[in-house]
């Protein structure tokens, strides 16, 4: 039997993409994946995602300005 070891995120104040996957803003949030998702369908999260080809990525500045380090 194999583990899965943890995926591991750079430093938000790293990062320079202009949106990150639902797995990162996660991370970045300390929330569950499946929250997210939730805010994304329900449009009642704190910030919204952008879709792309069905998929959702969460701008990097608004999770900056909702963690207050922007």
């Amino acid at each position: 039997m194999t583990t899965a070891t943890p995926k591991q995120f750079p430093a938000l104040e790293s990062v320079t993409r202009p949106a990150v996957d639902t797995a990162a803003a996660a991370y970045y949030l300390n929330r569950q994946q499946q929250t997210l998702r939730g805010w994304a369908c329900h449009e009642d999260g704190p910030l919204r995602p952008i879709r792309v080809n069905g998929r959702l990525a969460w701008p990097t500045q608004k999770i900056r300005e909702l963690l207050g380090v922007a």
